[in-house]
């Protein structure tokens, strides 16, 4: 496929990573990006943690800029797809592509109504509002247990804050299994974090900010700063009418393929498991990984690698850096490579040392890339390395 000229869609990682990699792949032609934000690409990592506790700004958020050669246009959305004529739809008027590369990420899932102000925290506009009103703030409740839930409540224990997160299981242990959750929520309780759990969700109460959530049987919880932290929502709306396939996001093969000349990466692509389920990674690392092999499958096609998710994440929070890789909600107790949770310093792995699934490491300095290989060859071999 000849491709002359690019559009990326979206201003996150993976829209940069996708120009970087074009750029690398000596990709010589016309890339033009855009985004419905007001600053360039940057990350959110930040987001929960130095942002939120104001010690960091827009400057320390953005990523490394783009090259002059790039054309980039903020608060620029995408409003529709012309998949026949390869045309982007914008406020601004249509954008031609050879490729199109779909990197629109996800907005924050909320569950209040419409009358109900919700305050989320996914972009770093929502970062500055939720700042101010946590400054203001002596009380918060925090709607959700992940891994984002639970930085936003470190940070606020952190400011003095009176903290209480609700969730509909414990926290984190859907993402890091029991022994490593009960580890964080532990440390958490410690520090003075309160966890409600309700089987049966919440409600919102107060507008047009809530002041408080009421459970499935009842019960009510009040706080002056309520949180969402419930999860995202891709962002394809802008593709209805395309006939482009969207199943809880946009859906690619192997190589990251959404069609013909286009390409998607990021917490906005699905893809199919080994048996045949439809899933989501969102989180910066796949962001990255997606963005490689999407770059590479629009200028190469099939020749092109196949993107192999490397399934690694990691958390800081309440003084603990938690670094995962392999499979999620890891089951039983874990195989202790090296160290103790009780002593505060962990390599963990599950099912068993020989051949690993999942591998964790609590406040241990064994480097991403290092966990990355420990499912590739006996954890042991590799924890003695």
């Amino acid at each position: 496929m000849s491709v002359r000229s690019v559009v990326v869609v979206g201003g996150s990682i993976a829209a940069l990573t996708a120009v970087e990699t074009l750029r690398m792949a000596d990709f010589d032609g016309r890339i033009t990006v855009l985004s419905d934000e007001d600053l360039p690409p940057y990350t959110r990592v930040p987001l929960s943690k130095g942002v939120l506790a104001g010690r960091e700004t827009a400057d320390d958020v953005v990523l490394a800029p783009l090259s002059d050669e790039v054309d980039l246009h903020l608060r620029t959305p995408a409003t529709g797809l012309d998949t026949d004529n390869r045309v982007v739809l914008t406020p601004a008027g249509p954008v031609r592509y050879d490729g199109l590369v779909i990197a629109t990420g996800a907005r924050a899932r909320r569950i209040g109504t419409a009358n109900q102000a919700e305050r989320v925290l996914r972009s770093y506009d929502e970062g500055l509002r939720l700042r101010d009103s946590l400054a203001q703030a002596s009380s918060v409740l925090v709607v959700g247990g992940g891994f984002l839930g639970m930085e936003i409540a470190s940070t606020a224990r952190a400011l003095g804050k009176d903290v209480t997160v609700v969730d509909l299981a414990p926290p984190l242990d859907r993402l890091l299994g029991t022994a490593v959750g009960g580890h964080v929520r532990t440390v958490a309780a410690r520090a003075g974090v309160r966890f409600v759990l309700t089987h049966g969700g919440v409600r919102l109460l107060g507008a047009p900010f809530p002041t408080g959530v009421e459970t499935a049987d009842g019960q009510r919880f009040e706080a002056d700063l309520v949180v969402s932290a419930v999860g995202d929502v891709p962002n394809v709306e802008w593709l209805a009418g395309s006939g482009l396939p969207v199943a809880g996001g946009v859906l690619v093969d192997e190589r990251c393929r959404v069609s013909p000349h286009v390409v998607a990466a990021g917490d906005v692509a699905v893809f199919t498991t080994g048996d045949g389920a439809l899933t989501r990674i969102p989180s910066w690392t796949n962001a990255v990984e997606q963005a490689r092999a999407a770059a590479k499958a629009l200028l190469h096609g099939d020749d092109a690698p196949a993107y192999r998710p490397s399934r690694y994440s990691w958390t800081e929070q309440f003084g603990l850096d938690v670094k995962m890789v392999g499979a999620g909600d890891p089951q039983g107790e874990p195989v202790v490579l090296d160290g103790s949770l009780d002593a505060g310093r962990a390599l963990l792995a599950w099912p068993d040392a020989t051949a690993p699934q999942t591998v964790v490491a609590v406040n241990h300095p064994t480097p991403p890339a290092k966990l990355k290989r420990l499912l590739a060859r006996p954890a042991m071999e590799a924890a003695a390395c």
